[in-house]
Order: C-alpha cells, then sequence, then structure tokens
C-alpha cells in the first residue's frame, strides 16, 4: 500500500519515467524507504492495468524507448483513500539490520567495536544526506523530519552503546522507567478530536483535489534523463 501511495503522489506532482521515479526516491528518501527498481517497475506496470495510471512511450534519439507515467482520475481516487487509509495507520519499522545485536556477545570484544563504529558511520553518512534536503516542501518537509529525527536518535543511541563497550562494561541494561514516564505523559495530552467528514474514494471530485506541487527537472544527472527537484511556488 504504501509503495503505491508513494508513486502515486509523486506522479501528481508531474509526468515521469521510471527512471526519473526512481532517481527522486533514491535522493530523497533512501533512509526511510525501501524500494528496488524492479519492484517499482513492477508496481508500476500493475497500477497501468489497473487504469491508475497510463504511459505514452517515448524515444530520444539512438536511446531505447521509455514509458513516460501520469496519473489517472481513477488513480487519484484510489491516491485519496490510500492517504486516508496510510495516515491514520502506523506499522513499527523493520529494524532488520538490529538483529545481529541480539548476538553482539559472540564475537570477540575488539571486532564488535570496529563494527560498530562502521555502522556508526553508515548512520552518519545517512544522516548526513537527508541534512542536504533543504528544497523539499509541504509533507515531505514532515517525512525529512522524521528521517533526520529517527537517524539522530539512532546515532545517539548506538554512540552510547560503543561507549559502554569501550568502557569495558557488559551490562545492557536500560532504564525502561524513563520511557513508561514519556508514555504517560504522552497519555496525558488531550488528544486532537478527528474529522469524521472526510470524503470516501467515491466522494473524491475534481475540485477536491489540492494544487500539485512543481518540480524542477533542469537538473541533468545522466545524459538523456532528467533529474528531478521539487520546487516549491510557496512556503
Amino acid at each position: 500500500m504504501e509503495r503505491k501511495l508513494l508513486l502515486l503522489g509523486l506522479l501528481r506532482g508531474q509526468e515521469m519515467s521510471g527512471y526519473q521515479l526512481n532517481e527522486l526516491i533514491d535522493s530523497h528518501m533512501r533512509a526511510s524507504v525501501q524500494l528496488k527498481k524492479p519492484t517499482a517497475y513492477r508496481l508500476l506496470s500493475k497500477m497501468a492495468d489497473d487504469g491508475w495510471i497510463t504511459y505514452t512511450e517515448e524515444r530520444e534519439g539512438n536511446r531505447p524507448l521509455r514509458r513516460v507515467y501520469a496519473i489517472t482520475p481513477k488513480g487519484e481516487a484510489a491516491f485519496q483513500q490510500l492517504l486516508r487509509d496510510n495516515l491514520a495507520d502506523y506499522s513499527p519499522a523493520e529494524f532488520r539490520s538490529a538483529t545481529s545485536l541480539a548476538f553482539l556477545d559472540a564475537l570477540p570484544a575488539e571486532e564488535r567495536l570496529s563494527l560498530l563504529r562502521k555502522r556508526n558511520s553508515v548512520i552518519k553518512n545517512l544522516l548526513q544526506t537527508a541534512l542536504t534536503h533543504g528544497d523539499d516542501h509541504g509533507g515531505f518537509r514532515l517525512l525529512t523530519e522524521h528521517q533526520i529525527r529517527h537517524l539522530s536518535t539512532d546515532l545517539e543511541w548506538l554512540s552510547e552503546v560503543i561507549a559502554r563497550l569501550e568502557s569495558g562494561s557488559q551490562d545492557h541494561t536500560f532504564d525502561r522507567e524513563r520511557f513508561r514516564q514519556d508514555l504517560v505523559e504522552a497519555d496525558s495530552q488531550p488528544q486532537p478530536q478527528i474529522d469524521r467528514g472526510v470524503r470516501t474514494r467515491r466522494g473524491v471530485g475534481e475540485g477536491d483535489i489540492e494544487p500539485r506541487p512543481h518540480m524542477d527537472s533542469r537538473d541533468q544527472s545522466s545524459p538523456g534523463e532528467e533529474r528531478l527537484k521539487w520546487c516549491p511556488e510557496t512556503d
């Protein structure tokens, strides 16, 4: 659901080829979106079959034929429904690379420290990349902020673990009570009122569609393909 929502949302901004979609995702959302190119093309083909998007085939010079995709009214209705479903839901992040932490004690002390420092460097690089996204706008700023907050917290936690191991400590306990208190404080905050009058898929019309974000395709990432960059009209 999230991947279709992402592709449809990007196509609301402007028509794009599969290459351009993948390039935009890789340059802006690498830290939070895991979407391999074959998967993206498969989803695009499926959504075209479902009538959510259409495509035209173009050729530039001697380059291979490419498909340029555009969202349809049916795709817009699907996007609106997916957006509402996804925004009201929450799926915990899957930390696949964290599985090895459970077996950290199986490695010699110096080797595990060396490997954790390498992991630390990877997180730093991802955080640095996220911090360079100064041209994001609207909800994409929230996505970037979420990436930065997550990576910053992960970096802080891993640095604490490395510091404990460097000191020779084998104690992996942590202050659970602190997090319980955070949860209690969060529960005590007033809950916002939810507007039950949102339109469902069948209630979406042309007048319900918000203005689309504009993207600047002037930056060339490689010969024959355009590098897309968000360029908002207003803040």
